[in-house]
């Protein structure tokens, strides 16, 4: 008899951030398909996490998470948004927050529940809900702005929504919530049983004099919503995995069944250093968004003297740039656009019809410019060759 193994995935593959770096080492291509940054964390962080290692604190992590970082966790959070957050019960440390995600979905949705989500999306979310067995109701945002159509997600709303996912600064445009934005999910929730799953990972990403808006800490939403975050991307250490979610304590208490089944804690040592970096460096977090908005900057000054098109980006660390408008590429899908640009112009990007559950063509790649200016410079002459 021969096996037969029925796959809960069948349609997923390599993902495209796989492909696209694999392909971009293959040519010698410059990468700026990934999202990681090519420069290295702060060295107190290293240096605390070190000690760390050499003292011992190489154990088993308690599930919900070191309680000096949940403590540490909760005073950034007080800093930055004004509100109070009990670390016992309502934040939980992760393996990174792609398990946070997992676990979130997991918690809350139900065999046959409908999920909003809007396209294009992170590749981490429906996988997730198909193995749940959700029915996932995809919203298409449209460029130039990829702003949520609220009045379609009034459409889409009935006693079936469970979940919509939601994602702020925004992988892969760049956009960011509005205080608008907030009032209509707001609105549209109230008095639902539906939840909100929302995806901060790049919250201390957001420029121009914006604020980032916690939705698990928002008065009128944290009876509904559990936000994720990243420490990777915080902290400029992509390889560690290490996240967290903030809930109120009854879906807390929900998200923590399935995390002790899935990852139980995460490394302890590393958890330790990130806590004595935020009570060592509280101001730390002020930086960030200032950094990378000059990245941001340099990198626009030199896409603006290619022939790509860029588009605004108001968040993240990622800026799209269109080639619709250039005719000696017209028979080119941006997949294929992509390629052509790692194999013959030495340098990756990654295709944005890929975050599209159907395939939607608007002829934009994806750039990470959280790089170094040499990287950046360099990028961007070759791509004066297109």
């Amino acid at each position: 008899m021969t096996l037969h193994l029925d796959s809960k995935l069948p349609n997923v593959g390599t993902t495209i951030f796989t492909t696209m770096s694999a392909m971009a080492q293959k040519y010698g291509a410059i990468n700026l398909s990934q999202g990681f940054p090519d420069f290295d964390c702060d060295e107190l962080l290293k240096e605390r996490i070190c000690h760390y290692f050499q003292a011992g604190f190489n154990q088993y992590a308690p599930m919900p998470g070191v309680l000096k970082l949940r403590q540490q966790i909760a005073a950034k959070m007080q800093r930055s948004y004004d509100c109070p957050i009990n670390p016992e019960t309502e934040i939980t440390v992760t393996s990174g927050a792609t398990e946070a995600l997992f676990c979130a979905i997991e918690a809350i949705v139900q065999r046959g529940d409908e999920v909003i989500v809007f396209d294009p999306a992170y590749d981490s979310y429906r996988p997730a809900l198909d193995m749940v067995g959700a029915k996932t109701i995809h919203l298409k945002l449209q460029p130039p702005h990829f702003k949520i159509d609220w009045a379609e997600v009034e459409q889409k709303l009935n006693h079936k929504t469970k979940l919509i996912i939601v994602n702020s600064p925004h992988n892969p445009t760049g956009q960011v919530m509005s205080d608008e934005d907030v009032e209509q999910l707001t609105k549209l929730t109230h008095g639902t049983n539906t939840f909100i799953l929302s995806d901060e990972v790049y919250e201390h990403l957001v420029f121009d004099g914006n604020q980032h808006k916690c939705l698990a800490l928002n008065p009128k939403l944290k009876d509904r919503a559990i936000s994720v975050f990243s420490f990777g991307k915080t902290f400029h250490a992509t390889g560690w995995k290490i996240g967290y979610a903030v809930a109120n304590e009854l879906i807390m208490r929900e998200f923590r069944k399935i995390h002790q089944f899935v990852t139980f804690s995460s490394a302890t040592p590393i958890q330790m250093g990130l806590a004595d970096m935020i009570e060592m460096k509280p101001d730390y977090f002020a930086g960030i968004a200032p950094m990378y908005q000059a990245k941001r900057e340099y990198f626009l000054s030199l896409l603006k003297q290619t022939k790509l098109q860029p588009l605004t980006t108001q968040g993240s660390y990622f800026q799209l740039a269109s080639f619709s408008h250039l005719e000696q590429y017209s028979h080119m899908s941006d997949v294929e656009f992509c390629q052509h640009l790692t194999q013959n112009v030495g340098v990756a990007a990654i295709p944005i019809s890929v975050f599209y559950n159907e395939v939607t063509d608007h002829k934009l790649v994806r750039f990470c410019f959280a790089k170094s200016e040499t990287t950046l410079s360099n990028a961007a002459n070759n791509l004066l060759s297109i």
